[in-house]
């Protein structure tokens, strides 16, 4: 189902819980109705949904959405939604992380998740920054630019989350940006129909935190910054930073593959 209207799209809103936290010009709003729209056009049921958020800025996401949803500790999302996953393997699980969440105090669990090949949907906001806790240096601010743990410019190499996500053996790998709805929509409903470990990087803005600190907290002109920094073209690995889809495999799944062991132990009865 394709939706358009405000009251189509505050059928999966707690619209008592709105306006949301995020600050005028954040990018995660964008996110936000990009998943909505994910999730009506493949016609999943709202009771048959689970957000997972962990502690950021993105971690909010779920107490607006209204699906079943779990608000978790830092760097924990992914593990709380692997439980949830091997109890109801029947459920679309979606865990919503920022670039500090997932693969920062999250990275092992992220990396992990991945090699697993559970049939989660990691969805993973990346801004550069931690936003919520006051500016701090991310393990994917780019060098140069400055935090308020990096007053004078960042020296550390980013992760390429993508590319992290690649190595660890996800079976789907996307990046999508605030900037191209259209496509992030896509993508995210491609990712929650994958069957195995979805791995989606939307780059998205933050004027509060990052854009005053590089001198750029326009949230129109950091829109454009996404789009001049990028290249639709997800086969190139270029200056520019590729966007789309890089890997599409489906492989035996975990939650699969341990419901087959539990019934060829007979219940775990047997050994």
């Amino acid at each position: 189902m394709l939706i358009h209207t405000a009251a189509e799209y505050d059928r999966y809103l707690r619209t008592q819980k709105l306006p949301t936290v995020w600050c005028p010009g954040c990018g995660n709003g964008i996110i936000l109705k990009a998943f909505i729209r994910a999730v009506a056009a493949l016609n999943l049921s709202q009771d048959e949904v689970v957000v997972v958020g962990g502690i950021g800025c993105s971690g909010r996401t779920p107490f607006f959405l209204d699906f079943n949803s779990v608000h978790t500790t830092h760097g924990r999302a992914l593990a709380f939604a692997t439980g949830i996953k091997l109890v109801r393997p029947e459920l679309t699980v979606a865990v919503v992380m920022g670039d500090g969440d997932s693969v920062a105090i999250g990275g092992n669990h992220f990396i992990h998740a991945c090699r697993r090949n559970i049939d989660l949907t990691a969805i993973i906001f990346n801004n550069m920054i931690y936003g919520q806790t006051g500016g701090q240096l991310a393990p994917t601010t780019l060098p140069g630019r400055r935090t308020t743990t990096s007053m004078w410019g960042n020296i550390e190499p980013p992760f390429d989350i993508v590319r992290l996500a690649l190595g660890a053996g996800a079976g789907f790998v996307a990046r999508g940006t605030v900037f191209d709805f259209e496509q992030l929509s896509e993508i995210l409903g491609q990712a929650l129909a994958f069957k195995g470990f979805a791995v989606v990087e939307v780059l998205t803005t933050c004027p509060t935190y990052f854009g005053r600190y590089n001198s750029n907290d326009d949230p129109y002109d950091m829109l454009h910054g996404l789009k001049d920094r990028t290249d639709p073209n997800e086969a190139t690995m270029a200056e520019k930073l590729p966007v789309g889809i890089f890997r599409n495999e489906p492989r035996p799944e975990y939650t699969e593959l341990y419901r087959q062991l539990v019934e060829k132990l007979g219940g775990g009865g047997q050994r």
